[in-house]
């Protein structure tokens, strides 16, 4: 009986640390994720353009295009001057990824 509740426990312990969704994030909690971080700089000056794209996932599958592509396409942007992004995640049930990319 000790052994089921030890594997149970493990068990458990598993799925909340690993999560069914998870988002890229420069850190993340197991219950709640709302994280922002920078991706990348240039040397271009400007940045009065914004465009974004992002990836949502819930209960194990994913979709959407969240690349820096993706975003300089909706922003309308040729040059970047930097790229950020914002992650969130409740208990690896539902996630989302959102690139912003900044230029001209």
């Amino acid at each position: 009986m000790k052994r089921f509740v030890y594997g149970i426990t493990a068990a458990l312990a598993g799925a909340a640390l690993a999560g069914c969704t998870m988002a890229q994030a420069p850190i993340a909690g197991t219950i709640f994720t709302d994280v922002r971080g920078g991706v990348g700089v240039t040397g271009n000056s400007g940045a009065k353009k914004v465009g974004t794209a992002t990836c949502k996932g819930i209960l194990g599958f994913a979709a959407g295009d969240c690349s820096i592509e993706a975003a300089m396409k909706n922003g309308n942007i040729t040059k970047i001057h930097h790229v950020d992004s914002d992650t969130k995640n409740v208990l690896g049930i539902y996630a989302e990824y959102t690139v912003k990319v900044f230029g001209e």
